[in-house]
């Protein structure tokens, strides 16, 4: 069953406001429904346009059992795209985009691979055992900051199926280390960024938390969706 998307609440939340005309992109006239004053209105009927083919998109992706890695480190809405991945149990990174994260996987996966022992052997006892109060405390920050900068990709395997970006501006770099690897990017894109990059434009204002809550709510609705139907389907039928 398709997500639902509603235009009069995309109008609540103030997704129709864009950018002041000085700032605007050429690329995103298509989107753009008129100038208020000095800022431009999106046109609501193009942000459900890209809803209604970024979302059975996202459905499809989980589906077949690959990841959506959300970025966001919009310091005001990074933790509403935490609390989404998290809620779908999808990959996230929230804090600085470092760069080679999707390109350069030998070095990030060296450091989830000591992330991950750290946090085996801090578990364990081990380093406890081993080691003074101070140096404990030394391996507990360690593993602190690897999991600032990679604890929610620690868990993804492999390339994911789709990156959803909240702030293109923001984190162009993890759009176009997307871009390198072919994978599918939907974004939020406002009435001052580029949509040429991207595979599935939600035109939009990106710096409304109203705005940006809402089309994360649709996203995971669509994601939920997909990981229902990957579940295989229990006959629990009793033979005769």
């Amino acid at each position: 069953m398709a997500v639902d998307v509603d235009m009069k609440a995309l109008f609540e939340a103030g997704v129709h406001f864009g950018h002041k005309t000085s700032s605007w992109h050429p690329k995103m006239a298509p989107y753009i429904h008129s100038k208020r004053e000095e800022s431009h209105i999106v046109d609501l009927a193009k942000t459900v346009e890209g809803l209604e083919k970024a979302l059975p998109f996202l459905t499809k992706v989980v589906s077949s059992g690959k990841k959506v890695l959300f970025v966001g480190t919009k310091k005001h809405t990074k933790e509403l795209v935490k609390a989404a991945a998290e809620a779908t149990n999808q990959p996230y990174v929230t804090e600085r985009w470092l760069g080679g994260t999707l390109t350069n996987v030998t070095t990030v996966n060296q450091q989830i691979k000591k992330l991950k022992d750290l946090e085996r052997r801090m578990a364990s006892g081990d380093l406890e055992k081993r080691y003074s109060k101070l140096e404990v405390q030394r391996y507990q920050e360690e593993i602190d900051l690897l999991n600032t900068r990679y604890g929610g990709i620690k868990d993804l395997n492999g390339k994911p199926g789709a990156v959803f970006v909240v702030d293109v501006i923001g984190d162009t770099n993890a759009v176009k280390e997307a871009n390198v690897l072919d994978i599918p990017v939907v974004a939020i894109v406002d009435t001052n960024a580029d949509p040429t990059p991207i595979s599935y434009v939600i035109p939009g204002n990106d710096d409304a938390i109203k705005g940006v809550q809402l089309i994360l709510d649709y996203a995971k609705a669509a994601i939920l969706e997909g990981d229902s139907s990957s579940k295989p389907v229990i006959n629990d039928k009793k033979e005769k």
